[in-house]
């Protein structure tokens, strides 16, 4: 059996200018996609996603919007089809984090972090199954005629003290997965999820630069490495390929075991 996930796909990636959603568009790029990254603010770095994603051999162009506002998001996806006839991938990255103790949490946290890291999520979803609609439907035999991924977290299933809004959404992603890929299965169009460990970017530096707080880290990861963003980016290569054609509704945690609960070792 031969393997391969070299590509001729549209794939647009929310949150692409850091981090994991930095990883997946340049991966994507190296397979030869078209990659369509999408930026919050920060221009500069989305350029540079453009730059990686063309070296490797793929085409891009960069987008600014904010995926939590629906005209944002319709314009967004009307710029994926001007500059490359359709998309055939849609990758949900985009995310933030307003973390505070739940009796001090305003309403503005709670609504910001659902707003982008779930009512995104909807707002693109919507969106690539409208153009996904308008391809015609394949024989049973065929592959999918669309392909959406959701980034998750290992918090859509284990609880996280302090952080009540971002665990919140992150469950509320992994039912918004299942149940839309059950209702858009019958129509070839594949809907899946990838929940990351700890994974060393940008955001958390504070984190794994540290050696103390790296250490008390390495307690809850079995497989005792912190994950990097190339980690997640080759699962969703693949998730996106003729490969994982039978595969919908499904979570593939990356996560180095961080969701079999280690702390249960030698104590249950």
């Amino acid at each position: 059996m031969t393997m391969s996930t070299q590509t001729t796909q549209t794939v647009l990636v929310t949150g692409a200018s850091s981090g994991i959603g930095q990883g997946i568009a340049i991966a994507f790029g190296q397979q030869g996609a078209n990659v369509i990254i999408n930026y919050h603010s920060d221009e500069e770095e989305a350029r540079e996603t453009l730059k990686q994603v063309e070296q490797g051999g793929g085409k891009g162009i960069v987008c600014k919007a904010d995926v939590g506002k629906e005209e944002d998001v319709t314009r967004m996806f009307q710029e994926a089809i001007d500059a490359f006839g359709t998309v055939d991938v849609l990758v949900s990255n985009a995310g933030i984090q307003k973390d505070n103790a739940f009796a001090e949490m305003t309403l503005e946290e709670w609504n910001k972090v659902m707003t982008t890291n779930l009512t995104g999520y909807f707002l693109c979803a919507r969106e690539a199954i409208k153009i996904f609609d308008k391809k015609p439907t394949p024989s049973p035999e065929d592959k999918a005629k669309g392909n959406i991924i959701f980034m998750s977290s290992v918090h859509d299933i284990i609880p996280w003290a302090g952080h009540v809004n971002y665990a919140s959404s992150k469950g509320g992603i992994l039912m918004l997965m299942k149940s839309l890929a059950l209702e858009v299965a019958p129509k070839k169009i594949r809907v899946n999820g990838i929940s990351p460990g700890a994974i060393a970017t940008d955001i958390n530096a504070d984190v794994w630069q540290d050696e103390e707080k790296k250490k008390e880290l390495m307690k809850l990861i079995p497989y005792k490495r912190i994950g990097v963003p190339e980690d997640i980016a080759k699962v969703a290569v693949w998730l996106a390929s003729p490969e994982s054609d039978y595969i919908t509704g499904t979570t593939i945690y990356v996560d180095g075991g961080m969701t079999l609960y280690p702390g249960f070792v030698d104590n249950g």
